[in-house]
Protein backbone atom coordinates (compact mmCIF):
# COMPACT_ATOMS: atom_id res chain seq x y z
CA UNK A 1 0.00 0.00 0.00
CA UNK A 2 1.11 3.75 -0.61
CA UNK A 3 0.39 6.25 1.75
CA UNK A 4 1.64 10.24 1.40
CA UNK A 5 2.15 12.20 4.78
CA UNK A 6 2.73 15.52 5.46
CA UNK A 7 4.55 16.95 8.42
CA UNK A 8 2.82 19.17 10.79
CA UNK A 9 4.28 21.91 9.22
CA UNK A 10 3.28 21.26 5.90
CA UNK A 11 -0.30 20.91 7.28
CA UNK A 12 -0.06 24.49 8.49
CA UNK A 13 1.15 25.85 5.28
CA UNK A 14 -1.89 24.42 3.14
CA UNK A 15 -4.37 25.81 5.94
CA UNK A 16 -2.44 29.33 5.81
CA UNK A 17 -2.17 28.97 1.82
CA UNK A 18 -5.95 29.42 1.32
CA UNK A 19 -5.74 32.29 3.73
CA UNK A 20 -3.29 34.03 1.76
CA UNK A 21 -4.32 33.10 -1.88
CA UNK A 22 -7.44 34.87 -1.03
CA UNK A 23 -6.33 37.95 0.99
CA UNK A 24 -3.64 38.66 -1.86
CA UNK A 25 -6.63 38.54 -4.29
CA UNK A 26 -5.28 35.33 -6.32
CA UNK A 27 -9.18 34.23 -5.61
CA UNK A 28 -12.31 36.46 -5.77
CA UNK A 29 -13.79 34.14 -3.21
CA UNK A 30 -12.56 32.35 -0.37
CA UNK A 31 -14.10 28.92 -1.30
CA UNK A 32 -12.14 29.35 -4.48
CA UNK A 33 -8.86 29.21 -3.03
CA UNK A 34 -9.68 26.73 -0.50
CA UNK A 35 -11.03 24.75 -3.43
CA UNK A 36 -7.77 25.35 -5.11
CA UNK A 37 -5.67 24.14 -1.85
CA UNK A 38 -7.55 21.05 -1.53
CA UNK A 39 -7.29 20.36 -4.83
CA UNK A 40 -3.51 20.81 -5.08
CA UNK A 41 -3.55 18.41 -1.68
CA UNK A 42 -5.56 15.95 -3.37
CA UNK A 43 -3.11 15.92 -6.26
CA UNK A 44 -0.23 15.24 -4.38
CA UNK A 45 -1.82 12.24 -2.21
CA UNK A 46 -2.98 10.63 -5.61
CA UNK A 47 -0.31 11.42 -7.89
CA UNK A 48 3.21 11.49 -6.09
CA UNK A 49 3.68 8.00 -6.42
CA UNK A 50 3.53 8.00 -10.03
CA UNK A 51 4.91 11.17 -11.23
CA UNK A 52 8.75 11.52 -12.23
CA UNK A 53 10.86 12.62 -9.09
CA UNK A 54 13.76 13.93 -8.67
CA UNK A 55 16.79 14.10 -5.87
CA UNK A 56 16.72 17.59 -4.35
CA UNK A 57 19.91 20.05 -4.14
CA UNK A 58 21.45 20.30 -1.09
CA UNK A 59 20.44 23.77 -0.14
CA UNK A 60 17.05 21.56 1.10
CA UNK A 61 19.00 19.20 3.23
CA UNK A 62 17.37 21.14 6.14
CA UNK A 63 14.15 19.56 4.93
CA UNK A 64 15.07 15.71 5.56
CA UNK A 65 17.85 12.97 4.56
CA UNK A 66 18.36 11.77 0.96
CA UNK A 67 15.38 13.89 0.10
CA UNK A 68 13.33 14.28 -4.03
CA UNK A 69 10.95 16.08 -4.94
CA UNK A 70 7.99 16.43 -7.96
CA UNK A 71 6.18 18.42 -9.59
CA UNK A 72 2.69 19.53 -10.16
CA UNK A 73 1.73 22.07 -12.42
CA UNK A 74 -1.42 23.94 -11.85
CA UNK A 75 -1.94 26.48 -14.47
CA UNK A 76 -0.19 27.91 -16.81
CA UNK A 77 2.25 30.13 -14.45
CA UNK A 78 2.57 27.79 -11.53
CA UNK A 79 3.99 24.78 -10.81
CA UNK A 80 4.27 23.49 -6.78
CA UNK A 81 6.98 21.68 -6.15
CA UNK A 82 6.74 18.76 -3.11
CA UNK A 83 9.67 17.95 -1.48
CA UNK A 84 9.06 14.35 0.07
CA UNK A 85 11.35 11.48 1.72
CA UNK A 86 10.46 7.43 0.52
CA UNK A 87 10.57 4.92 2.77
CA UNK A 88 8.91 1.56 3.12
CA UNK A 89 7.45 0.56 6.66
CA UNK A 90 5.61 -3.26 7.93
CA UNK A 91 5.49 -3.85 3.65
CA UNK A 92 3.96 -0.03 2.86
CA UNK A 93 5.97 2.80 0.78
CA UNK A 94 5.27 6.24 2.70
CA UNK A 95 5.94 9.31 0.71
CA UNK A 96 6.45 11.98 3.58
CA UNK A 97 5.81 15.74 2.23
CA UNK A 98 8.75 17.97 4.10
CA UNK A 99 8.05 20.97 2.18
CA UNK A 100 6.07 22.98 -0.58
CA UNK A 101 6.87 25.51 -2.70
CA UNK A 102 6.44 26.96 -6.36
CA UNK A 103 8.36 27.72 -9.67
CA UNK A 104 8.13 31.76 -8.24
CA UNK A 105 10.30 30.88 -5.35
CA UNK A 106 12.31 27.72 -5.79
CA UNK A 107 12.59 27.70 -9.47
CA UNK A 108 16.45 28.96 -9.05
CA UNK A 109 17.16 26.48 -6.73
CA UNK A 110 16.16 23.49 -8.51
CA UNK A 111 17.88 24.72 -11.84
CA UNK A 112 21.17 25.50 -9.76
CA UNK A 113 20.93 21.97 -8.48
CA UNK A 114 20.40 20.18 -11.56
CA UNK A 115 23.22 22.31 -13.18
CA UNK A 116 25.63 20.74 -10.73
CA UNK A 117 24.66 17.38 -10.47
CA UNK A 118 25.65 17.72 -14.73
CA UNK A 119 29.01 18.24 -14.03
Amino acid sequence: MIKVLHTPEVQDFYYELENVLFEKGYFSYKETSDKYVADLLNDIKTNLSNVRHRRAPKCYAKYGKDLHYASFKKNKRTTWYAFFTKYEENGDTIYLVRYIGTNHTEAHHLYDGIEHSKN
